[in-house]
């Protein structure tokens, strides 16, 4: 995942800095040096490093840092509120038209996942209620067209195309009247991409833009191009005054510098990014929780948003009240697995936990196939043991072991967890041993 690396070494540079107690202006000057190694070994632009480290230690050599109690804790905070200034102190959100379909024209290079993000972020919409439209104005590349077919179909979103060989400008400009006609509220463009910049491409994309007037121009950047991120960045702005970027593939770099070094230098904020293969792994870009994992804060609040996400609720409500009255089952146990999966890898909510994403726990490793395996155990078992586990003798767990292709052992340790688990729930979730709760909740 993006930024990894620069928040192990960040990590690294401030338990050294926790160990020496009071800090001098030679220390704090030392760290500095550290902080931009680090961020130059995660891609960061060597203009933005520099300039990010001078802002910190000027800050960090005042007197309420030097002369405080807890130094180290103070540069931390230093640090923190800095890289969330860099990336753009808050999420931006995409302008809504006030009349009409609100029009969204992605641009980029080539690879750079413009047509993947495209349909993510209009089935983000989508969720949100709105009724958007999927334009394929990308007429070159080949199969790109029905690579945004496919997509659509699989996200539910409608796609606009014209015979082949019709300009883009003119696709764009037919797709508007067509949304208007059918109700369609937004708009997306996806648009042709190139190797590299020249002049054909932005006189298009600049046609483009002249006939569909779009409310946001958002250019994909892959994440993992690093440095070059803003070069990219600094031309497409120039050439057509982009709104924002949407940062892809964030989950195949552990560098991370490009979202460091677009909004520096363009001044257009990051709004969203990309974090999995999956059509619904894209998340606004919020700069405060970005730098809070970066610095092994966690990310609590993305980490509920996920939970809100994935859980249904009419299912959530179910097992809160099996937990209370200590009813949950096997049955219950695997829509909970299949609903913690939706959220996505389990490493990566790990690491949205304060603290877990520190150098100390790097270790931690959640092995996804041991939930394949637990999965597999109890689909091994019949619909009454599922639903009473104390019906599981001796020849059962053969049974089961055998029909998940694992050892008696696996069943006894998978039991004796599940057992644990629900001794817990009915401690801290009440059961019937806590009168109090129900008379509360009766009124």
């Amino acid at each position: 995942m993006a930024f990894e690396s620069l928040s192990e070494k960040l990590g690294n540079v401030f338990r050294k800095l926790k160990s020496r107690g009071k800090l001098t202006e030679a220390d704090v000057k030392s760290v500095m040096r550290e902080i931009r190694l680090a961020l130059l070994a995660a891609d960061v632009n060597y203009g933005v490093a520099k300039d990010f480290t001078a802002k910190v230690g000027e800050r960090a050599l005042g007197a309420d840092v030097l002369e405080s109690l807890t130094p180290a804790q103070q540069v931390i905070k230093i640090v923190n509120e800095e890289l969330t200034t860099l990336m753009g102190e808050k999420n931006d959100r995409i302008k809504f038209a006030s009349k009409g379909p609100t029009v969204v024209m992605l641009c980029g290079l080539q690879g750079a996942g413009k047509t993947t993000h495209c349909t993510k972020l209009a089935l983000f919409f989508k969720n949100m209620g709105k009724r958007p439209l999927l334009v394929a104005c990308d007429i070159y590349r080949p199969a790109a067209i029905l690579q945004l077919q496919v997509m659509g179909e699989k996200a539910g979103i409608p796609v606009f195309t014209m015979p082949q060989g019709t300009p883009p400008p003119e696709i764009a400009k037919a797709a508007l009247a067509h949304a208007k006609e059918h109700g369609n509220d937004m708009v997306f463009l996806d648009t042709a991409g190139r190797l590299h910049i020249d002049e054909a491409l932005m006189a298009e994309l600049q046609e483009i833009k002249r006939v569909a007037e779009p409310h946001e121009i958002l250019l994909t950047i892959d994440a993992m191009t690093g440095q070059d991120a803003v070069n990219v960045a600094k031309s497409f702005d120039e050439q057509l005054q982009i709104d924002g970027t949407i940062l892809t593939k964030t989950d195949g770099d552990t560098r991370g510098g490009a979202a460091l070094s677009v909004k520096y230098v363009t001044g257009k904020p990051i709004k969203f990014m990309g974090t999995g293969e999956k059509i619904g792994d894209l998340e606004p870009f919020h700069p405060e929780r970005m730098a809070s994992r970066i610095l092994g804060m966690g990310d609590v609040l993305t980490l509920i948003e996920k939970a809100e996400k994935a859980f249904d609720e009419k299912k959530a409500a179910e097992l809160e009240e099996k937990f209370r009255e200590n009813r949950f089952d096997f049955n219950d146990f695997l829509d909970s697995l299949d609903q913690m999966k939706n959220m996505g890898p389990m490493e990566d909510l790990v690491k949205m936990i304060p603290g877990m994403n520190l150098p100390k726990n790097a270790d931690l490793r959640v092995d996804e196939k041991q939930i394949a395996r637990t999965e597999a155990l109890i689909l091994s078992m019949t619909t009454k043991e599922r639903e009473n586990p104390d019906l599981i003798n001796p020849s059962r767990k053969r049974r089961i072991a055998a029909g998940a292709g694992m050892k008696v052992e696996d069943v006894n340790r998978l039991l004796n967890s599940f057992t644990q688990m629900k001794q817990m729930m009915k401690k801290f979730g009440g059961g019937h041993k806590n009168p109090a709760r129900r008379k509360k909740r009766r009124k």
